[in-house]
C-alpha cells in the first residue's frame, strides 16, 4: 500500500499516568502507528508543539517508520497531553485544551486517498474542524468515524453532522445510546433494533458497536447482524488504546476487503493483545508480523 491509501486526522499526545509515566497516545496516533506496522504506510495529519515533547513524537515516529511529511509544528501551542487515571483497570482522562492538534491547518503536501480516518476530539476546535472539511471536500471515497465521547469536549450537534458524513461508524455501547433518538418510555429497545435504526438513520455501510467485556456487535447494509465474543480471559492491565486498536485492525480488514465475519474476529483479537500491556501501542515489530503471520495462514 501507498500514502494515497489513508489519511489518518487528528489528536496526536501524550497520556500521562498518575505514576508520572508518559505514554504516546491518541486515537488517530495509535491508528496510524498500528497501521504503519501492519504494512501501510498512511499519512497522520495533525500538529505537535515546538516543545521537548513534539521533538519525542516526531523522533519515535521516524524510528517506526511512521511519515512525518504531514506532521505540522505550531510555535504557539503545546504539545497534547492527557491524565489517565486508572480505576481497576479502566481509565478515567483529563484532556489539556488549546493544544497543536486543535490547530491543524491544511497540509500543502496533502495526497488525495481513498479512505479517510477521524474521530470526534479534533474537531472540538474551529480550526481543525475547518481543516478536516477541506480534506472531506477534496473528495474521500470512504470515511471511518471513530467516536469517542469525551466530557465536555463534544456537542450532539457536531456529532451528528459527523455521521451524516460517514460511511463507516465505531462507538462503544455507552455512545450509541448517548446518541440514539430510539427510545420509548424511558426504556431502551434491544440493543440490536436500536444499531438498526442508527445505521438506517445515518446511511451508514457499517456500524461497529464495541461492548467492553461481551464483545462487539457488527452491522452492515448487507443485512448481517454479527456479535462476536471477546477471546478467553486474558491479563488485563490497561484498556487505554484498546478501541483504538481494533479500529486500526477494522481498518486494516476493510482496506483488504476482509469479509466482515473475519475482520471483526481478527480486531477483537488484536484489541484482546492489547489491554495485556501498558498503554495502547507496542513497539515490537515482531508482535504484529506475528498478527499477520496468523491472518495469512487462515
Amino acid at each position: 500500500m501507498t500514502s494515497s491509501t489513508v489519511a489518518i486526522f487528528g489528536e496526536v499526545l501524550f497520556d500521562v499516568f498518575s505514576d508520572e509515566c508518559q505514554v504516546l497516545g491518541g486515537a488517530p496516533f495509535n491508528v496510524a502507528w498500528h497501521l504503519s506496522a501492519l504494512g501501510v504506510d498512511p499519512q497522520l495529519i495533525s500538529a505537535v508543539g515546538a516543545d521537548a515533547a513534539g521533538e519525542q513524537i516526531r523522533t519515535h515516529m521516524t524510528h517506526w517508520g511512521l511519515s512525518t511529511a504531514t506532521l505540522q509544528l505550531d510555535p504557539v501551542h503545546p504539545t497534547g497531553t492527557v491524565h489517565v487515571e486508572l480505576h481497576n483497570g479502566e481509565p478515567q482522562y483529563t484532556i489539556t485544551p488549546n493544544c497543536a492538534y486543535d490547530f491543524i491547518q491544511f497540509p500543502s503536501n496533502y495526497a488525495p486517498v481513498q479512505w479517510l480516518y477521524h474521530g470526534t476530539l479534533a474537531v472540538r476546535n474551529l480550526v481543525s474542524a475547518t481543516t478536516l472539511q477541506h480534506i472531506k471536500h477534496g473528495g474521500v471515497e470512504n470515511i471511518f468515524l471513530d467516536v469517542n465521547l469525551r466530557a465536555p469536549w463534544w456537542s450532539l450537534g457536531k456529532t451528528i453532522a459527523l455521521l451524516e458524513e460517514a460511511h463507516w461508524v465505531k462507538l462503544n455501547r455507552d455512545e450509541l445510546l448517548k446518541l440514539s433518538a430510539l427510545t420509548l418510555d424511558n426504556i431502551t429497545p434491544p440493543l440490536e433494533t436500536v444499531a438498526q435504526h442508527f445505521l438506517q438513520q445515518h446511511q451508514l455501510t457499517g456500524l461497529i458497536v464495541t461492548l467492553g467485556s461481551k464483545g462487539v456487535l457488527g452491522l452492515n447494509q448487507d443485512g448481517a447482524c454479527i456479535q462476536i465474543e471477546p477471546p478467553p480471559a486474558c491479563t488485563l492491565v490497561d484498556t487505554v488504546g484498546a478501541g483504538d486498536a481494533f479500529s486500526a485492525v477494522a481498518l486494516f480488514g476493510l482496506m483488504q476487503q476482509w469479509d466482515f465475519t473475519t475482520l471483526l474476529n481478527r480486531a477483537q483479537q488484536f484489541a484482546t493483545h492489547i489491554v495485556e500491556q501498558r498503554g495502547a501501542i507496542s513497539t515490537e515489530r515482531t508482535w504484529y508480523q506475528t498478527m499477520l503471520n496468523q491472518w495469512s495462514s487462515h
